[in-house]
């Protein structure tokens, strides 16, 4: 692994010295919801609004006027509201650089990243037959491409699932820190 140097090492520097600062402040939003019996529900809302794209996704017509835009829209704004909450209440594991991240943080997240990567695979390769059973039918490549899109975007949703579902309620102790370093 090389070192960055010169301008670039700084620059970096400066960058991840902002994310932490970033997560720092984010650290102190919902501290009374960073506990499984908010994130769990949170999780279930996520996987189910995945369930309305995938099945908006696979009742697609070209030419629909309602049926397909109703349940897309839904799992969208539903979908997206809970990811945005359940990434505010897993932290920085989701996506941070692990430089911002303790052992056990770090832990968590290359465990969960990686079942994540499995299961997007297996989505794909679920999209790729969808894609070939459909394929001889009227609008299939529209189909092929709604449904290759639910699962992607499902697939990208499952780690915070995963922590959301999975981690342990958070010690206070961890909010007074981060509130007396800022």
């Amino acid at each position: 692994m090389t070192v960055p140097t010169g301008r670039f090492a700084a620059y970096w520097e400066r960058r991840l010295d902002k994310l932490e600062a970033k997560e720092r402040r984010r650290a102190q939003q919902l501290t009374a919801w960073r506990n499984r019996r908010h994130r769990r529900p949170l999780a279930v809302v996520l996987v189910a609004a995945d369930l309305v794209l995938i099945g908006g996704a696979a009742g697609f017509r070209v030419g629909d006027t309602w049926v397909f835009p109703v349940l897309w829209l839904t799992g969208i704004l539903v979908g997206g509201s809970a990811f945005v909450l359940l990434r505010t209440l897993t932290g920085v594991m989701c996506g941070g650089f692990s430089r911002l991240l303790d052992e056990r943080e770090r832990e968590w997240r290359h465990r969960v990243t990686y079942t994540a990567y499995q299961i997007l695979s297996y989505l794909m390769v679920i999209a790729v037959f969808y894609c070939l059973l459909i394929a001889g039918t009227e609008d299939g490549g529209s189909r092929g491409a709604m449904m290759l899109s639910a699962l992607l975007v499902t697939g990208t949703t499952i780690p915070p699932i995963l922590l959301g579902w999975s981690l342990p309620d958070d010690d206070p102790a961890d909010f007074e820190e981060a509130i007396g370093h800022a």
